[in-house]
């Protein structure tokens, strides 16, 4: 998972004006953590002696399948920082030409690095396939992916990011809606014939819910000073959370059992494997279902808030986090290639005291890495 190489901007003061040479650095320590849980998650989760927590899942919402919502989280957030900012600074006809080309050179960079669906071995291979059969085939599981995802996604909400408060929740019920609908005509069943990855090419209908929702975040952070922006933060977040939940609890309404009380109207909450089949109800990364990503958009909230806490409040900092926050793109381009790198000397069925030991030596690599770039002021953007 990626997020944009946008940069993090000034922060606003009450009436959300930037000031200058300044950072909202609760942003960068989130960006930052979200980098690390993806650099476990991704590395760990082939492991037979890992938690199931710690891997991914199309059942149920692990640990794994917060990381993803987060960094869409960061999007939203740093993609009003960016809009506004350059809307004041350059006209709104430069900003969202900026923009775009920001998105579709993201776009670009994740089909370069997933490729496409498909291997052709001859020529009458690709012939016979034609055009149609090519496009058709090429675009279901390997090109969607977090990069991908995040710059159609980015696209999608990039008429109303800079919009006021009701346009964006107009838009943001709009697409969460239009995603349930598709999913319960046709979409759910396909996806999962064609076993997608993270929502397939209809993703971004549902990605767009924590997108517009981190905006929101940026809104209360740079409106209100962070303690004012802090209870709102946790209210919302819980809010979602339970939103979230509730809609999962829709598989139990459709899928009763006999267990009487009112327990069989309630599905596990997150983070427990179902008990029941799982529809399109159910919390899953691979359907990109509102139930999962309305939990995860307050899920972020939370922890975003605990940053805010931390950084904004406090004026606490990690540096390992900063380091890993400032070049998202980059760390994300490289952690695979360290990960192939080194994950020959693991075997799946490793024991945990090797697997915890190969782990380390991964991510000492990818820190150094980054931390060499950061001392060169090296940074990857958009």
């Amino acid at each position: 998972m990626a997020v944009s190489g946008a940069r993090v901007g000034p922060a606003g003061g009450k009436t959300g004006a930037p000031r200058p040479s300044s950072r909202i650095q609760s942003m960068d320590q989130f960006r930052g953590y979200t980098m690390a849980g993806m650099f476990l998650v991704n590395f760990v989760g082939v492991f037979a002696a890992v938690h199931p927590l710690l891997k991914h899942h199309n059942t149920y919402n692990s640990y794994a399948d917060t990381i993803m919502p987060h960094f869409f989280f960061a999007v939203g957030f740093s993609l009003r920082l960016a809009l506004l900012k350059n809307i004041r600074n350059t006209g709104r006809p430069a900003a969202y030409r900026k923009a775009v080309i920001r998105c579709l050179m993201l776009i670009l960079i994740g089909l370069v690095v997933y490729h496409l669906d498909g291997s052709y071995k001859t020529w009458h291979d690709l012939v016979t396939l034609g055009w149609t059969g090519f496009f058709t085939r090429s675009f279901w599981q390997s090109p969607f992916q977090a990069l991908v995802h995040i710059g159609v996604t980015s696209l999608w909400v990039l008429p109303v990011v800079a919009a006021g408060a009701r346009v964006r929740v107009g838009f943001l019920a709009a697409s969460a809606l239009a995603h349930l609908g598709l999913s319960y005509w046709f979409w759910y069943s396909l996806l999962n014939a064609r076993q997608v990855i993270d929502g397939g090419p209809l993703g971004f209908l549902s990605w767009s819910i924590p997108t517009i929702v981190g905006s929101f975040a940026y809104d209360l952070v740079t409106r209100d000073a962070p303690k004012a922006a802090l209870k709102p933060l946790v209210r919302w977040g819980v809010a979602l959370c339970v939103l979230g939940y509730a809609l999962s609890c829709l598989n139990a309404v459709f899928q009763p059992i006999q267990t009487g009380g009112w327990t069989a109207w309630l599905v596990e909450p997150p983070f427990f494997p179902p008990s029941r089949p799982v529809d399109l109800w159910t919390m899953s990364q691979r359907a990109g279902s509102n139930s999962y990503l309305w939990f995860s958009a307050g899920f972020s909230l939370l922890v975003y808030a605990l940053f805010v806490w931390w950084s904004d409040l406090r004026g606490r900092q990690w540096g390992m986090l900063r380091v890993f926050g400032l070049n998202p793109l980059a760390g994300y381009i490289i952690h695979d290639m360290i990960g192939e790198a080194v994950r020959p000397f693991a075997p799946a069925d490793s024991p945990l005291y090797w697997v915890v030991f190969v782990f380390a030596v991964y991510y000492g690599i990818l820190w150094l890495f980054l931390w060499g770039l950061d001392r060169q002021k090296i940074y990857l953007r958009m």
